[in-house]
């Protein structure tokens, strides 16, 4: 006969029924003893009766519940997580799983799953690592319950990364009052680092420009601009940290080359379209930024392996196409339920022509401008145009790459000087075609391209730090 065992609550009703069979006891009282009714007193006397102490044992003793998950499944999501998902924190990899691999499981499973199999979420808290650490060296026995904290921490302190803490702050009351603005270095894709240049408005947490770009440049932030006036329009203001993209300053005017000088369009183009530019040395005082590159860093570099993207044309076409729809529709709150104070976004032309870069330059003796280590003339209507030499005058390269130059307050177009000619009058046929140029648009001049308001505003830019 097989041994019966009850556990505490079983063992109480056996007694009690056991008691009211043998000894003809009080139905009713044992009901009250029991808190049942006297009917379900009757179902465990016809239990006692026909199975005796076994009836008792609950029907699902030794039963796995229905929820349970196969131990299989548990095994493919630590073999999908150390090949696949490699370094992947866990709320990310949940969400591929589903999207991916069609393994619906709840975040507690994923965790418990991972941890029991010894791996740690690169994204786990100091306390996280220090106790799970210190668990692992339990186990293997190289530290002992009696080793004080400071002998933990003297173990551990060497995995973690100390972070200062700082107080919290009230976000803006309206969409588009304050946009946070960085770029952040890292090795995104391939083998060689990039950096991101990422924009995020402060009240919706929703990104409103990403870019990728070999270096921090202004290249990279016009673009973020660009998709910001095109999406959204103008808004209130920037807040951006020192970087020379938004503030430069010379100990000597004097010697302030042209090349340094285009670090100031930033600002420079900022004050043309009215948006205040704030800088700031204190990382904390954009924190919202700084937060969200980390965690740019820890699924975008992710999603760009699985994907297999490694060029930085692949790259941006997946950031702004994909993953930055996502994150907002996942992480940022609905910004149409904010008041925008964003105001109406310029033209393309007006756009255009803000987001360009004004280089001065100076007429050479061959009527030519040295430019990016070539050579090109001003023209007007087709016709070349002469100047004298040392004429001062101001480059301007468009958003869209188009090349024009100020000269005495008048806007020419500048053709590249060609260090061969194209077709021979002497040894090319009659029938050799020669396309013909498309003639640009040259817009009329504004007080933006007049060379002497631009060098006061960069003389103000150096020395102020303001763009307004």
């Amino acid at each position: 006969m097989r041994k019966v065992e009850l556990r505490v609550k079983e063992k109480d009703k056996y007694n009690v029924i056991k008691e009211v069979v043998d000894h003809n006891g009080n139905k009713e009282r044992a009901a009250l003893k029991l808190g049942i009714t006297e009917r379900q007193v009757n179902r465990l006397i016809i239990k006692y009766k026909e199975r005796g102490k076994e009836g008792f044992v609950h029907g699902n003793r030794g039963r796995k519940p229905a929820t349970t998950l196969d131990k299989s499944l548990s095994e493919d999501i630590i073999l999908l997580y150390k090949t696949k998902y490699q370094d992947w924190n866990y709320c990310h990899f949940k969400e591929f799983l589903e999207k991916n691999e069609c393994i619906k499981v709840s975040y507690k499973f994923i965790y418990n799953t991972l941890t029991k199999a010894g791996i740690l979420s690169p994204k786990a808290r100091k306390r996280t690592k220090k106790e799970f650490i210190k668990q692992k060296l339990l186990k293997e026995k190289k530290i002992n319950l009696t080793m004080t904290d400071e002998k933990i921490d003297a173990i551990v302190n060497h995995e973690m990364n100390l972070e200062d803490s700082h107080p919290r702050g009230e976000k803006p009351k309206y969409f588009g009052e304050v946009i946070e603005q960085d770029g952040s270095i890292h090795l995104w894709f391939g083998d060689k680092k990039t950096c991101l240049h990422l924009a995020i408005d402060e009240a919706t947490s929703t990104i409103v420009g990403a870019w990728f770009d070999y270096q921090e440049t202004l290249n990279g932030y016009y673009h973020v601009l660009y998709q910001i006036l095109t999406d959204y329009g103008i808004p209130y203001k920037f807040l951006t940290d020192n970087r020379t993209v938004f503030n430069y300053m010379s100990l000597n005017p004097d010697k302030r080359t042209s090349d340094k000088d285009v670090l100031t369009q930033y600002g420079y183009a900022c004050k043309q379209l009215g948006i205040d530019l704030e800088t700031t040395s204190v990382s904390q005082a954009k924190g919202l930024i700084e937060r969200t590159n980390g965690t740019f860093q820890g699924r975008l570099v992710n999603e760009l392996k699985l994907n297999g993207i490694t060029t930085i044309e692949e790259a941006n076409k997946y950031l702004t196409e994909v993953f930055v729809p996502e994150f907002n529709k996942r992480f940022a709150m609905d910004y149409h339920k904010f008041k925008s104070v964003f105001e109406v976004s310029p033209t393309e032309e007006v756009i255009n022509y803000t987001l360009a870069v004004l280089t001065p330059r100076k007429i050479d003796n061959g009527n030519s401008i040295k430019y990016n280590n070539k050579y090109y003339q001003p023209y007007l209507d087709n016709q070349i145009k002469c100047f004298m030499p040392k004429t001062e005058c101001l480059v301007i390269r468009a958003y869209n790459g188009d090349l024009l130059v100020t000269i005495d307050e008048k806007v020419y177009e500048l053709k590249e000087l060609e260090r061969n000619k194209k077709v021979s009058l002497e040894f090319d046929t009659e029938n050799t075609l020669v396309v013909k140029e498309k003639k640009k648009h040259i817009p009329p001049i504004t007080h933006p391209w007049k060379i002497e308001y631009f060098k006061k505003q960069l003389r103000k830019a150096h020395t102020q730090h303001v763009y307004t």
